[in-house]
């Protein structure tokens, strides 16, 4: 695990210097993978989810100089992935096309609550917990690392993991709770 961090660190360094296409790719056949499986999470939808993972590609081949080496290139990578599916079941939930006799017609989309609403309300509970407790959580959840793959990155036993996910778990459930009442 930790030579694949360490690749994908230099990687992304030297595709942001020089725009190596060789090295994106290294990168893209490696994430292309659990890109498209956060995609498809989100939108339920095969096609939707191709094509929302060659979009976030393309945006972080053009974004690759923006990356500070604040957190490791996948957690960087995946953050771009959900917010552009969010960002794009937003503008979908705007707005929703419907073909009548092979004429497009925006219609309003209705306003209900939705998927979309409760993945709002998560991403901003998580915005609310401390970084490193939010990323034990997307490590786990959002790229489905193993425990025994976080435990190996943190240096931490497997069952100090588990508690603080468990403890995180509990705390977002409270937030939520005092939040919401339900």
């Amino acid at each position: 695990m930790e030579d694949t961090y360490l690749a994908d660190q230099k990687a992304s360094a030297f595709c942001q210097s020089t725009k190596d296409k060789n090295r994106f790719e290294t990168i893209y056949n490696r994430y292309v993978g659990k890109v498209y499986q956060k995609c498809l999470s989100m939108t339920q939808d095969p096609e939707t989810s191709k094509d929302f993972t060659q979009d976030i590609f393309i945006k972080v081949y053009f974004k690759l100089k923006t990356f500070e080496n604040r957190s490791s290139f996948s957690t960087w990578l995946y953050s771009i992935a959900h917010n552009h599916c969010l960002d794009q079941l937003r503008l979908r939930k705007r707005t929703r096309v419907e073909l009548l006799s092979d004429i497009a017609i925006v219609v309003e989309a209705e306003s209900d609550q939705s998927t979309l609403n409760q993945w709002h309300i998560m991403e901003c509970m998580m915005n609310d917990l401390p970084s490193q407790e939010a990323t034990l959580l997307r490590l786990k959840y959002e790229q489905g690392l193993s425990i025994k793959a976080i435990s190996e990155r943190y240096q931490l036993s497997e069952s100090a993991i588990k508690m603080r996910l468990l403890r995180t778990r509990d705390k977002l459930q409270t937030m939520y709770m005092m939040q919401y009442g339900t």
